[in-house]
């Protein structure tokens, strides 16, 4: 193992300063658990001064809102514990699912509402008249131990999160200028697939580091608009830099890209201008506009296919440099914004909404009966045995069931949980039974502990151990909460580890029934999603905004990227590529925000949109007549729009039209401007 670094041994250092004050200030105050702050203060520390003050207003909301409702639930159940328990079990399963449809950390909130009533609820049964004044006492102590993270992780050499920001949004940006040079060569590049892959991730993982920015110490805290807008732009650059891509590639395949030099000197020149950096002088992307304008052919009866991919090529490359430059500008701000000097127009940017990441609810629904399945076993096992520890058990099953719900597959995460806190019960027995008995003063503790501690606290600010340190501190610190109910004996010790340890086998046994699923299982659900948007985009049901259908779907590739990964060869995966999906919804979305100006050619348009909706509705099933017919469609389409009237709508039907065209059917015979007979397309 590496030595620890001195980021690593300031925030334990921090950590643990904060988690003692908390505990002195809790025994000081007379607080009934005061090792109840003490882990809070570990759980709410990050490294970093933002994450920590959200991690403590959420972690703060939901410990007040599962508190309420203890206090609501109990009292009203506690002559029947059968339904004590199913009221328990669902408002932990309610509360999960809740926070399964907002996925930036704010889920944290309704997810902690809900384990909070177990924690506190199962334990007070046998006493319900002392409901209130136990969940007040557990708001408290856990109010302290966020209040001391705080205070101490934002006095005591802050880590600004600021500077993590904007490194991270300048490694997207170069990402962005990477994939531009690989997709506008004009020979292609063999590192343009990697390139796509990281700025899809680069995206979904700005959009859940900047739920923490308000947060934050710097001035880069009221940068947020800019940041999102940004996000925005690069989402929108994934379709155009992949439809360049294909258009290129068809160019090549027609032979028009080497007889024409202009084309490849206006990419070398976009792409000259997209390598420009923030330092750098800003260039004005007029003239590669009027060049792009100047490349483009105009729409005509006669139009051949080369002219439309031509005219659907010269379109995305118009996007693209409209795009950068705004990314440019944006990221100018934000470097202004850092510094104190945001811009007036940077601070009112319109933005996507926050429904726009991709959301399951139907794994919601299957996580949260599997977090009420597992606690309502936990009960029935502690009901019927009466164990007087059995408590823990439900307990342990709810909070299991809920912290890994994100997860694929949450069996190994949990088993790991298990491993690991199973590895603690020698140290925590030691501390339990041989230590504490020792100690008879608050300085004695705080040496006694500071050995473990400190070490378990750099293992957590280490992303690869922190999976396996975390646990195990849990382990150490349940241990001593022993000693605040006066049950600090080897009996009460072994009663009380043995039902955490049959908590988390309970929840590794439910959730392995109920809810694991394979990466290849998870990878086509995010693809029947994707294709189920486009079939209503079709029949008209849903019309979303560009900027709106960019970022989910792009939020879409970043999590299928890594799961096709896992999910190895696997024929019907294959042949899936969300980026064309991406493209044809994009495609779809300027057809209908174009069609009402095309006269006559709505007809066509229609019928168009009828079919490409059936399509997607049977995928991902082939069937090679409808595609026939989908085909005669689309270019009856494409000969509809081309008669009709010259106009901006027309040129961007016909670029959009033909992008469809191309991403359907990049096999097929090259389309032909002869009018189309009407059985054809029957």
């Amino acid at each position: 193992m590496k030595l620890f670094s001195k980021a690593e041994v300031l925030f334990s250092v921090k950590s643990f300063t904060a988690a003692m004050l908390a505990l002195y200030l809790a025994m000081r105050i007379g607080l009934p658990r005061p090792f109840w702050a003490l882990m809070t203060a570990y759980i709410v520390g990050a490294p970093f001064s933002g994450p920590t003050r959200s991690k403590a207003l959420y972690r703060f909301g939901g410990t007040f809102l599962g508190a309420f409702a203890t206090v609501l639930i109990v009292p009203a159940f506690a002559n029947s514990p059968e339904l004590l328990s199913l009221a328990l079990a669902l408002w932990v399963g309610g509360c999960l699912y809740v926070s399964l449809l907002d996925r930036t950390p704010r889920s944290y909130l309704m997810m902690l509402a809900g384990y909070t009533a177990g924690l506190i609820a199962f334990p007070a049964v046998n006493d319900p008249g002392t409901i209130f004044d136990i969940a007040l006492a557990r708001v408290e102590e856990i109010l302290l131990g966020i209040t001391c993270a705080t205070v101490v992780h934002s006095l005591v050499f802050p880590q600004s999160f600021g500077p993590v920001m904007l490194a991270r949004l300048d490694h997207a940006l170069r990402d962005a200028r990477n994939w531009i040079a690989d997709a506008l060569s004009p020979n292609g590049d063999a590192n343009s697939p990697g390139d796509r892959r990281k700025l899809a991730g680069d995206i979904t993982e700005l959009r859940m580091m900047a739920v923490h920015l308000p947060f934050d110490t710097s001035h880069l805290r009221w940068t947020g608009r800019a940041i999102h807008a940004l996000q925005e732009r690069l989402a929108a650059m994934v379709p155009m830099l992949s439809a360049i891509e294909d258009r290129l590639l068809a160019l090549r395949q027609l032979g028009a890209l080497e007889e024409n030099s202009r084309w490849r000197t206006l990419l070398a020149d976009i792409t000259a201008w997209a390598g420009t950096r923030k330092d750098d002088t800003p260039q004005d992307p007029q003239r590669l506009r009027a060049a792009i304008d100047a490349l483009a052919p105009q729409p005509s009866r006669n139009s051949s296919w080369l002219e439309l991919v031509q005219m659907n090529l010269a379109a995305r490359l118009r996007a693209l440099v409209d795009a950068g430059a705004e990314a440019q500008t944006l990221r100018r701000h934000i470097g202004a914004g850092a510094t104190g000097a945001l811009p007036l127009e940077a601070r009112h940017l319109p933005g996507v909404p926050a429904n726009a990441l991709h959301l399951d609810r139907g794994m919601a629904v299957v996580s949260s009966l599997a977090a009420i399945i597992a606690t309502l076993a936990g009960c029935a096992f502690w009901i019927a045995t009466g164990w007087p520890s059995g408590a823990a058990m439900p307990m342990m099953a709810a909070v299991m069931s809920c912290f890994f719900a994100t997860q694929d597959d949450p069996v190994p995460f949990i088993k790991g949980f298990l491993v690991w806190t199973i590895y603690s019960v020698p140290l925590s027995a030691f501390y339990l039974l041989a230590v504490l008995p020792a100690i008879h003063s608050f300085e004695m503790l705080v040496l006694a502990c500071a050995p473990a501690f400190l070490v378990l606290g750099a293992l957590i600010a280490r992303p690869a151990t922190f999976g396996r340190a975390m646990p195990f501190l849990f382990g150490i610190g349940g241990t001593l909460a022993l000693q605040d109910t006066n049950t600090a004996d080897a009996a009460s010790f072994i009663n009380s580890t043995l039902a955490q340890l049959a908590g988390l086998a309970l929840a590794v046994l439910v959730i392995g029934m109920f809810r694991s699923v394979s990466a290849g299982w998870t990878a086509r659900r995010l693809l029947r999603a994707g294709w189920k948007e486009l079939a209503t985009m079709g029949d008209g049901r849903q019309a979303p905004s560009m900027p709106e259908f960019s970022a989910r779907m792009v939020d879409r590739i970043a999590l299928l990227t890594p799961r096709l990964a896992m999910a190895g060869v696997q024929q019907d995966l294959q042949a899936a590529d969300a980026l064309v999906d991406l493209r044809i919804g994009l495609n779809m979305t300027q057809l209908l925000a174009a069609r009402h100006e095309l006269g006559r050619s709505q007809a066509a348009l229609w019928a168009l949109l009828e079919h490409l909706s059936q399509h997607f509705d049977a995928r991902p099933h082939v069937n090679a007549e409808e595609d026939a017919r989908l085909l005669a469609s689309l270019d009856n389409a494409l000969r509809s729009v081309s008669a009709a009237q010259t106009s901006s709508a027309q040129r961007d039907a016909l670029a959009a039209l033909a992008g469809i065209r191309r991403d359907m059917f990049p096999e097929a015979p090259p389309y032909q401007p002869s009018p189309v007979l009407e059985k054809e397309i029957r």
